[in-house]
């Protein structure tokens, strides 16, 4: 089915006629939803599978945000807590194998509420890399401070998930952990050397090139592109997310509609396209905006058509897994915090 290069949120808890015909006529790739989306478990289940009816595609993708901690789009009284990063970081400081146990066990757990909904993608892991005095945004929602260790969990929260039958989106590539700035507010400039980029912040995503899936960082690299942020820099996509690290799966751009980024939505999308992203994200549901992006998002084709293809046939039927057992597990291995 021939499609857009963009993903897109919608408004609330069921489709307006609106967003409908938009749908219909636009056809967009993918969607994702947010907590002004969620109500129940049969409310979402259904939700889902209107918008794959409505883009007359039914392995159309549907992202959420489900990392655990502050960014857990789905949550009590219907689905449980999950730990946020920074937990996996600890034990793993204290017990490597039991870190990289927990890492997996919450997002095998993950994937399976996601699985039991229709949702197929999640938009973690992280490997951010925060240094002291970096702004709040990414925190507790990172792994650590050391590259390979970032990594290494990274690795076990993809197992999970795909384990699960969920696709992970890598963020947010090159890198978020520098920035002294919450990107949604705006824009974050690092001025720190390349050869120290390459050391640190790269380092981490270096081993998870092989992921399906990534989404880049609205931040600026001063010493690769002194003017554009990672989203929007031919530059930084082709030399080093393309290039040093060696990426080669779908890469999306963050959400359009950012603070970070400049100009119009119109000009935004042209810019994400231009540098060389395969997919424009847009999150906040307002349709005049979407309108905007589905005003230039080009037709799905060429390579990113390519990538597109791998990513969805890269999905997997969900291992067998004893979610009681699992969930037991991680509450012991995290100490009771694992789940309310």
């Amino acid at each position: 089915m021939a499609c857009r290069a963009f993903i897109i949120g919608i408004s609330g808890t069921a489709i307006t006629d609106g967003e409908r015909a938009f749908i219909r006529e636009r056809k967009p790739w993918g969607f994702i939803l947010f907590k002004r989306n969620v109500e129940t478990p049969a409310q979402v289940k259904a939700l889902v599978a209107e918008l794959r009816e409505l883009a007359s595609e039914p392995n159309a993708p549907v992202l959420i945000d489900q990392e655990g901690g502050r960014v857990q789009r789905l949550s009590p009284p219907h689905w449980p807590t999950y730990p946020p990063g920074a937990v996996f970081g600890s034990l793993y400081d204290r017990d490597k194998e039991q870190g990289l146990e927990a890492a997996y066990l919450s997002s095998r757990l993950i994937a399976a509420d996601l699985a039991e909904l229709g949702i197929d993608v999640d938009c973690l892991p992280l490997a951010d890399v925060p240094v002291e005095g970096a702004d709040a945004v990414i925190g507790d929602r990172a792994y650590g401070t050391s590259p390979r260790k970032v990594a290494e969990i990274a690795r076990s929260v993809t197992s999970g998930l795909m384990d699960g039958g969920v696709l992970p989106v890598l963020k947010h590539i090159p890198g978020h952990g520098r920035a002294t700035a919450d990107s949604h507010l705006r824009l974050p400039t690092v001025d720190t050397t390349v050869s120290e980029l390459a050391k640190t912040d790269f380092a981490a995503f270096l081993p998870l090139a092989d992921l399906p899936m990534a989404m880049t960082a609205h931040v600026v690299f001063s010493a690769l592109d002194a003017v554009h942020p990672a989203t929007t820099s031919a530059t930084i996509i082709e030399q080093v997310i393309r290039g040093s690290i060696g990426f080669q799966g779908l890469l999306m751009s963050d959400d359009v509609s950012m603070n970070a980024l400049e100009g119009s939505l119109s000009e935004r999308t042209r810019a994400i396209v231009a540098a060389g992203c395969d997919m424009v994200l847009h999150c906040n549901g307002k349709l005049d905006e979407m309108i905007a992006v589905a005003d230039e998002a080009p037709m799905l084709d060429g390579r990113a058509l390519e990538r597109a293809r791998s990513a969805l046939t890269s999905r997997k039927l969900p291992k067998a897994f004893d979610r009681a057992a699992g969930r037991a597990r991680l509450d012991s291995l995290i100490g009771g915090s694992a789940v309310a």
